[in-house]
């Protein structure tokens, strides 16, 4: 009889070990199957996160690029960025600067256009999203030097 208990808690033992080898095999499929996912991912992050950057640079260019300069409402100081461009300069200035950040969300899209991890997804419509913000900020400035030349040609028109 105790041998039948020796090898009652031996049985247990090795089942015991069995279980943890399978544990640890899973864990290393489950591992290997994910890691092509995994490293697509952080290239597909790391490339909108790019994206993000170069959207960011277009709008610190067009910051200086002040409407009321250019129609003569604002006052230049000592430390003021010199302005060259007339109104029709200033206007293709903002539309081509437009037209950079609607291509670069289109680019952030088509990275992800086949990857249909949702973390990568995301980033991507961030992506689209703040492009999309600044375009509209752009544009304000469009309408408002749109508006005015349109105000300047009828004043033009009456004289």
């Amino acid at each position: 009889m105790p041998k039948a208990g020796i090898d009652a808690v031996g049985l247990l033992q090795a089942l015991e070990a069995g279980i943890n080898i399978l544990i640890l095999v899973g864990a290393a499929i489950v591992f290997l199957v994910t890691v092509e996912t995994r490293i697509k991912r952080a290239r597909a992050i790391k490339a909108i996160h790019e994206l993000r950057a170069i959207a960011h640079v277009i709008d610190m260019h067009q910051l200086t690029k002040d409407p009321d300069r250019v129609l003569g409402k604002g006052k230049e100081t000592p430390s003021s960025p010199k302005r060259e461009l007339n109104a029709f300069e200033l206007m293709r200035y903002l539309d081509y600067c437009s037209e950079m950040l609607s291509v670069t969300g289109k680019i952030a899209a088509l990275y992800v256009q086949n990857f249909n991890d949702p973390v990568v997804l995301d980033s991507a419509e961030d992506v689209e999203t703040l492009t999309i913000g600044l375009s509209r900020k752009i544009w304000q400035k469009v309408m408002i030097l749109n508006s005015a030349s349109v105000n300047l040609v009828d004043k033009g028109d009456k004289d």
